[in-house]
């Protein structure tokens, strides 16, 4: 089966990004991929400088490592400004092709205000830079205060089947991938 590595681009404790990352980890892993959420919150990150090598941060190499082992991939950021986190974006900018290429992946925003795509697009444009394959179904999360219960669990019904959606595809995609690969 194939393995699918979570990432979260919020530092908040309490983050819906990792609200959603979770939930949609939950789906992916019931349908049999193998499955593994990187939480920024707890891993030391430098900012990028462009270099290939961060000696003096572990965590760099376990996330390079990490990624490259897997054959999918789910991002998850909260829209700041109108776009993607810099949490999230300093995470793949840490990373190279050699780590990224390849990965299908699938795409989460949650949104304080009204939903929209600007951070969907950010990561779809920055997926495919590095020879990455994003899935058509995406999910965003307007109002994401309030879009969940208190374990975490999603009101909405509609909302919650484009989660299961999102699974499939990335599951079936991702095998279909690596089959022909």
């Amino acid at each position: 089966m194939v393995k699918i590595v979570g990432i979260g681009g919020s530092l908040r404790p309490n983050s819906s990004s990792y609200k959603a990352l979770n939930l949609a980890i939950q789906r992916v892993e019931a349908l049999g991929a193998d499955v593994e959420i990187l939480d920024l919150r707890q891993m030391k990150l430098p900012f990028c400088d462009g270099g290939d090598e961060y000696p003096d941060y572990p965590d760099v190499a376990r996330l390079q490592d990490t990624v490259k082992k897997a054959d999918g991939l789910i991002l998850s950021t909260p829209e700041y400004h109108g776009g993607v986190s810099g949490v999230l974006k300093n995470a793949l900018d840490l990373m190279g092709f050699e780590h990224l290429s390849g990965k299908v992946t699938g795409l989460i925003s949650v949104l304080g205000g009204q939903s929209n795509s600007n951070a969907l697009n950010d990561m779809r444009l920055i997926v495919r830079w590095v020879h990455g394959w994003v899935i058509p179904e995406q999910v965003a999360i307007a109002q994401s205060w309030k879009a969940f219960d208190e374990e975490g669990k999603l009101l909405d019904e509609k909302l919650s089947q484009r989660f299961d959606q999102l699974a499939q595809s990335l599951v079936d995609n991702t095998q279909k991938l690596r089959d022909a690969a």
